[in-house]
C-alpha cells in the first residue's frame, strides 16, 4: 500500500519539476532583459547628448549674431559721427 502512495507522489514531483523553465532558459531571459534595458538607456543618453549639443550650438549662433550686430552698430555710429577738425 505504501508503494502505491509513493509512486504517484514521485511522479507528481517529477511533473512539477519538469514544467518550469530550465536554468539556462532563465539566464538567457535575464541577459536579454538586461541587454534591452542597456540599449534603452544608451538611446536616452544619446538623445540627451544631442539635445545638449543643439542647445550649445544655438547659444553660440546667437552670441555670434549679437557680436556681429554690435560690430555693425559701432561701425555705423563711427560713420555717422560728425567729422572733427583736421589737425595741422
Amino acid at each position: 500500500m505504501k508503494k502505491l502512495f509513493y509512486v504517484p507522489a514521485v511522479l507528481a514531483f517529477a511533473v512539477f519539476a519538469a514544467c518550469g523553465p530550465s536554468a539556462a532558459e532563465k539566464r538567457a531571459k535575464e541577459v536579454a532583459d538586461s541587454t534591452r534595458v542597456a540599449d534603452s538607456l544608451a538611446t536616452i543618453q544619446a538623445a540627451e547628448a544631442a539635445k545638449a549639443q543643439a542647445t550649445a550650438d544655438s547659444l553660440a549662433a546667437v552670441e555670434a549674431a549679437a557680436k556681429a550686430q554690435a560690430t555693425a552698430d559701432s561701425l555705423a555710429a563711427v560713420a555717422a559721427a560728425p567729422k572733427g577738425k583736421a589737425k595741422k
